[in-house]
């Protein structure tokens, strides 16, 4: 299993262990990708999952810059484009590194 496949995969456990219940993994579009679609009671959850080795570039969080913040955005409206009613909704980071796993709740708003 590939680095970033593991850290997904240690996101879901993660967020499941917080109540969290898994929708959908690697959802596609043709604007992107979202590691992770989670339902949070009533609230719909995209997650971005980064993994960090090292922080010699800001770590894992100061790599969802504006331009993939755009592209989940946008990918997360196709998906919300075919259900029926539009949940509330928001945009969380899971950031994995040598300190752990941190969980950001509301890591960026569209």
């Amino acid at each position: 299993m590939k680095d970033g496949a593991l850290a997904e995969q240690q996101a879901a456990q993660h967020l499941q262990q917080q109540g969290l219940r898994p929708l959908a993994q690697n959802y596609r579009s043709r604007f992107g990708e979202i590691d992770l679609i989670m339902q949070d009671g009533a609230t719909l959850v995209f997650v971005e999952v980064r993994l960090r080795r090292n922080s010699q570039f800001g770590g894992a969080a100061a790599s969802i810059d504006t331009h993939k913040q755009r592209r989940i955005i946008r990918t997360a409206q196709q998906y919300l484009s075919g259900l029926k009613a539009v949940p509330p909704c928001r945009f969380d980071a899971v950031l994995l590194d040598n300190d752990g796993i941190q969980w950001l709740k509301n890591a960026f708003w569209a």
